[in-house]
C-alpha cells in the first residue's frame, strides 16, 4: 500500500533531524545574518542550558516578547529542548495586554530584547505593565505582587535595566547545566503535550490561550511541506511575518522538514524585502496578508528586481485582490489557505495543480488527518455540498481547549467538532471556500450581509488598496455598512465616488452609507481590528 505516511516527532526532534541531515545548509536567513542548521541546533542547546541555569524546569511556561531576530528562534527551540512550553507574545500588545497574558499564561519567565521593534520598546512596556519590576532586589528570583508566578525577565541586547536579567548574565548561566541535562528533559517530551501556547489575536476581546501540542505543530508543518509545497533543500522560503504568529512558525517547520532555508526580517520594509528576495533567490514567498503584498507590488523597485525564481506565493484576500496579486507574479502559482490558531494555524492550502479559478475562490482541501463539515450555525445540522454554513473541524490539528477557560471550551466544541465561527462551503472536490466570519455579518434592515462581500467589490476599484467594512448604528435599519478605505499610492477617490461605484452593482442594502479614509490600520498581529474602526467612527 502506498497511502499517506504519518510523519511526526517533537518540535525539538524536528530540529535535530534537520541538523543531522542538513548540517551545513542555511536554516534561517536575515538581511544581515544567517545560521546553518548545525549552528541553530547548537545555539538552541546553549539557550536551553541558560534556561536551566536560571532555575527554569520542564513544563514551565516561558514567554518570548521580541521582534523577529535570530535569538527569537534560538530561544523558541531552546525552550523545546529543555521541555518547557513557549508562549510567543504579540509584539503589538500594550502594557495592559502584556500584564494580562503574563498572568493568564502563568509565565515563569519572559525573554525579551532591547532591539526596538517596529511596534514598541519592550523594556518600557514591561516596566509599565509591572511597576514593581524595577525595584526587585533579585532579578533572578522575582516576587511581584502583579505577577506572582513570574520569576524572571531576561533582556537580550547590550542594555542593563533594573529588574531585568542581562543577556551576559543569562548566557553565563549556561555553565550551570550540561547538554546531558538538556537531553534528559528533551527525552521526556511526549507528542500530545503542549509545545507552544499561542494567543488569539484579540480582535473582539481579551486574547485566549491556545496550547498546541508537538503533534499538532509538527504534523501540520510536515503536511504543509509534503502535501502542498513540495520543498527541497535548495529552496529559499520568504516568510517575514511576526514569529509570534503561526504564519511564521508553520513555514519554519515546513522548511526544517525539507532542509530549506527560511528568510525573515526584523522590520518588513518593501524595498529591503525585494532586495533580499533578489539577492537570495527566493523560490517561495509567503506574504499572506494583503497589507504586505500590496506594499511589495506598489513599491517602485518591484518592476526592476529579479524575482523570476519565485514559483509559489501565498495570499489570503478577496477574489479580485487575489487576481491582482496573481497577475503581479505571473511566473508563480498563487495559493491560499484556511485556518485559525485553534487548529494549528492552517488546515488547508490550495494544491499547486488546482486550476486558477479554484485557487481564487477556495482555500483547497484539508490536510490528511483533518475532517471538516459545514453546518447550520443555529441548529448544527450538516448542510449539503455547496451550501454556506459554519465550518467545523475535527482531527489531529484541533487543540484540546483554551487555557483556563472551561466556559469558552463548552461553547467551542460540539460532539468533538471545533466550531470555527467561520462561514464557509465545500465544493465537490472537498475544497473549502471561506465566506467571512459569522460574527462579521451586518444586519441591515433585517437582511444579513457579509462584510467580506462588500469588501470584495470595493477592492475592484482601481484606487482602493484595502477595504474594511463594519456595521454602524442606524435608527431606521438597525445598522448600515461603513467602509474604511486605504487608497493606492498616487491615486484619489472621494466618499461620493466610492458609494456611487457600488450603487447599482451590489444590492442597495449592501452599498456603504459612509466611507472613511485611513492611512494606518489598527492591527492585532496580522488582522485589522474592526472594533477599533467602529470605535473611531463618526457620522
Amino acid at each position: 500500500m502506498n497511502g499517506h505516511r504519518i510523519q511526526v516527532s517533537t518540535l525539538g526532534d524536528l530540529l535535530l533531524h534537520a541538523a543531522d541531515r542538513y548540517p551545513d545548509h542555511a536554516a534561517i536567513i536575515f538581511p544581515d545574518a544567517q545560521l546553518t542548521y548545525a549552528q541553530l541546533r547548537d545555539r538552541a542547546y546553549l539557550r536551553a542550558r541558560s534556561l536551566l541555569g536560571l532555575g527554569l524546569q520542564r513544563r514551565d511556561h516561558i514567554g518570548i516578547l521580541m521582534p523577529n531576530c535570530l535569538e527569537y528562534l534560538e530561544c523558541l527551540l531552546g525552550i523545546q529542548l529543555m521541555g518547557g512550553m513557549a508562549v510567543p507574545m504579540n509584539a503589538r500588545y500594550k502594557a495592559r495586554e502584556l500584564a494580562y497574558v503574563v498572568e493568564n499564561a502563568d509565565l515563569a519567565s519572559v525573554l525579551t530584547s532591547d532591539l526596538i521593534s517596529e511596534y514598541a520598546d519592550f523594556a518600557e512596556l514591561l516596566a509599565e505593565a509591572f511597576p514593581t519590576l524595577s525595584r526587585a532586589p533579585d532579578p533572578r528570583a522575582l516576587s511581584l505582587p502583579e505577577a506572582p508566578v513570574l520569576r524572571n525577565v531576561v533582556m537580550f541586547g547590550s542594555s542593563e535595566r533594573p529588574g531585568f536579567v542581562p543577556q551576559q548574565t543569562f548566557e553565563s548561566l549556561a555553565a550551570e547545566a550540561t547538554d546531558d541535562d538538556v537531553e534528559a528533559r528533551r527525552m521526556c517530551a511526549t507528542l500530545r503535550e503542549p509545545a507552544i501556547m499561542m494567543y488569539t489575536s484579540g480582535t473582539t476581546s481579551d486574547p485566549k490561550g491556545c496550547p498546541l501540542s508537538h503533534e499538532v505543530l509538527v504534523r501540520s508543518g510536515v503536511n504543509m511541506n509534503r502535501e502542498r509545497y513540495f520543498l527541497d533543500d535548495s529552496d529559499r522560503f520568504w516568510a517575514p511575518l511576526p514569529m509570534f504568529h503561526m504564519a511564521s512558525i508553520l513555514p519554519m517547520m515546513a522548511c526544517m522538514d525539507a532542509g530549506a532555508a527560511m528568510q525573515s526580517m526584523t522590520h518588513v520594509e518593501a524595498g529591503a524585502a525585494l532586495a533580499m528576495m533578489e539577492r537570495d533567490g527566493t523560490t517561495v514567498a509567503f506574504p499572506s496578508f494583503p497589507t504586505v503584498t500590496n506594499e511589495l507590488i506598489t513599491h517602485p523597485d518591484f518592476k526592476t528586481r529579479d524575482l523570476s525564481r519565485i514559483r509559489r506565493i501565498n495570499n489570503v484576500a478577496p477574489e479580485e485582490m487575489l487576481r491582482k496579486f496573481q497577475d503581479a507574479f505571473p511566473q508563480a502559482v498563487q495559493t491560499g489557505a484556511f485556518g485559525l490558531t485553534e487548529v494549528g494555524g492552517v488546515i488547508a492550502f490550495n494544491h499547486p495543480d488546482d486550476d486558477l479559478e479554484s485557487r481564487l475562490n477556495t482555500c483547497g482541501a484539508p490536510f490528511p488527518g483533518v475532517e471538516i463539515k459545514i453546518v447550520d450555525p443555529e441548529t448544527a445540522e450538516q448542510l449539503p455540498t455547496g451550501e454556506r454554513g459554519e465550518i467545523l473541524v475535527r482531527g489531529y490539528a484541533v487543540f484540546e481547549g483554551y487555557y483556563k477557560a472551561p466556559e469558552k471550551n463548552a461553547e467551542a466544541f460540539i460532539d468533538g467538532w471545533f466550531r470555527t465561527g467561520d462561514m464557509g462551503s465545500v465544493d465537490n472536490a472537498g475544497r473549502i471556500a471561506f465566506h467571512g466570519r459569522i460574527k462579521d455579518t451586518l444586519k441591515v434592515g433585517g437582511e444579513n450581509v457579509a462584510a467580506l462581500e462588500i469588501e470584495s467589490y470595493l477592492a475592484t476599484h482601481p484606487s482602493v488598496k484595502l477595504a474594511q467594512v463594519v456595521g454602524v448604528p442606524d435608527d431606521r435599519l438597525l445598522e448600515v455598512p461603513a467602509a474604511f478605505i486605504e487608497l493606492n499610492p498616487n491615486t484619489w477617490a472621494t466618499e461620493a465616488e466610492l458609494i456611487d461605484y457600488c450603487s447599482g452593482k451590489i444590492a442597495s442594502f449592501k452599498v456603504p452609507r459612509y466611507v472613511r479614509f485611513v492611512e494606518e490600520w489598527p492591527m492585532s498581529s496580522t488582522k485589522v481590528q474592526k472594533f477599533r474602526l467602529l470605535e473611531s467612527f463618526e457620522p
